[in-house]
């Protein structure tokens, strides 16, 4: 049975190295591929990797609008020919209740434009 006395261990040496070295190479390793100094430095390397990472989160937010952008101009590129404005589809979608999202209209448009063009003119 190990005592330790309270006197003591105040006083004990606690080296980290081990744990120094594995922060500094996980670190090092998050930042592999990096250019200059950001790949060697610990420094800059934790710069780095923490904008990164801003970065990485902000973008993940902005790709559903990127994505939302593109669908509309899928579906407005598709009902352009057939006598209808996106502004105007979508309002005729609403009022006749139609619970198709963009993505899926934008799929329709790209892959299916006949049934497409059915939903078209069921709306209008």
């Amino acid at each position: 049975m190990l005592v330790t006395c309270p006197i003591l261990s105040k006083y004990m040496r606690i080296k980290k190295g081990v744990h120094a070295l594995k922060r500094r190479r996980n670190l090092l390793k998050a930042a592999k591929g990096y250019r200059h100094g950001r790949s060697t430095k610990e420094r800059a390397a934790k710069v780095a990797i923490t904008k990164a990472l801003a970065y990485a989160r902000a973008h993940r937010r902005d790709k559903k609008g990127d994505f939302r952008r593109l669908w509309n101009i899928k579906i407005n590129a598709a009902v352009r020919p057939l006598g209808l404005s996106y502004s105007k589809f979508i309002n005729a979608l609403s009022r006749k209740g139609v619970k198709l999202d963009r993505k899926v209209l934008a799929s329709l448009a790209e892959n299916k434009p006949n049934l497409f063009k059915k939903v078209v003119e069921f709306v209008s």
